[in-house]
């Protein structure tokens, strides 16, 4: 993995945030239970699942990472490749150095999106068609950038692309012309969404969700949760920060109808619980079977975290757990 191992180091030197406020009850968190690894996958052929999205019957489509796949996970089952991205001759994406398919995000239909880094012209959002399982690239963004998480707003037809170099939130339609690809357009821009640091060595925006009319984004290396409002014009409101302190955030999901959180943390190998005051609590570590995890998905009482193992270069797998109700 070319240059990635770099970013243990930033992670190591990133100043941890003070929680936002005093902590609640231990009754208000979300408890995970029976953590069990259901899947392993092989470190050497590039099975590093990075991001997750659900089938309604619990199947689980993930990317792998450094093999470039699309790959579907389901009960009793070897995982299915459904697609794979084309090759790059000549590789030259930020942090990795090589190719990697990231952020996944599901239509009703069971089309995929699936963003795609590469530091080329192919860099972008890519459309697996869900009959034929085709892909083809339906959103050209800067090759100097790093498509990581993704949402789908299907109500409005649009996707949300974080760039983890360029610190750019990115809006660009799901329906394109039959010729080329589309220009998506800078959504949000700031401070909030960079690296810390040089963007070569560390990153800034990384997962992704729409929810309530907002936009809400992580912050891998400055260990931010974010939301940002979407006005009425389809904008970006005013960046506000949700919750500090989440050393090494990846993707997230929600656990219900208010707005607490299960945030992947990549560096430490742990998931935590993220309150809607901002304050938060591990709930699984390395211990329960974590190997980097890298996003959340929940269906149901059953929640997925898939661990790419970029950093232990070990285990890489799915982990199931289950989900406890909120005490209120």
């Amino acid at each position: 993995m070319p240059r990635f191992p770099r970013l243990v180091g930033i992670a190591t030197a990133a100043v941890a945030l003070a929680a936002l406020a005093a902590a609640p009850t231990a009754a208000e968190v979300p408890t995970l239970t029976d953590p069990r690894v259901v899947e392993h996958f092989d470190f050497a052929a590039g099975q590093t699942p990075e991001s997750i999205a659900l089938e309604p019957d619990g199947s689980a489509n993930v990317t792998f990472a450094f093999a470039r796949q699309i790959a579907r996970l389901a009960p009793h089952q070897e995982p299915r490749i459904l697609a794979e991205l084309p090759a790059v001759t000549r590789p030259d994406a930020p942090v990795t150095g090589a190719p990697v398919a990231t952020g996944i995000a599901r239509a009703q239909d069971g089309t995929l999106y699936v963003n795609y880094a590469t530091g080329t012209k192919l860099t972008g959002v890519w459309r697996v068609n869900p009959k034929t399982h085709t892909a083809r690239q339906i959103a050209c963004l800067p090759k100097t950038g790093f498509p990581n998480g993704l949402a789908l707003d299907e109500r409005h037809g649009v996707l949300y692309a974080a760039d983890s170099v360029l610190g750019t939130v990115w809006r660009t339609p799901t329906k394109v012309g039959s010729r080329g690809c589309a220009k998506p357009t800078a959504w949000a821009t700031g401070t909030k969404l960079q690296p810390p640091t040089a963007p070569a060595e560390a990153l800034g925006a990384n997962g992704v969700k729409v929810r309530h009319g907002a936009v809400w984004v992580s912050n891998v290396d400055k260990g931010l949760l974010l939301r940002i409002p979407v006005k009425k014009d389809s904008t970006a409101g005013p960046i506000e920060t949700r919750a500090t302190g989440l050393r090494g955030i990846d993707d997230f999901e929600f656990t219900g109808r208010d707005n607490t959180v299960l945030a992947a943390l990549v560096y430490s190998s742990e998931v935590a619980a993220v309150r809607p005051n901002g304050t938060h609590e591990i709930v699984l570590t390395a211990r329960d079977g974590l190997s980097n995890p890298t996003s959340v998905a929940i269906h149901g009482k059953t929640v997925y975290i898939p661990s790419a193992a970029f950093f232990t270069m070990k285990n890489p797998n799915l982990l199931l757990a289950t989900l406890n109700k909120h005490h209120r």
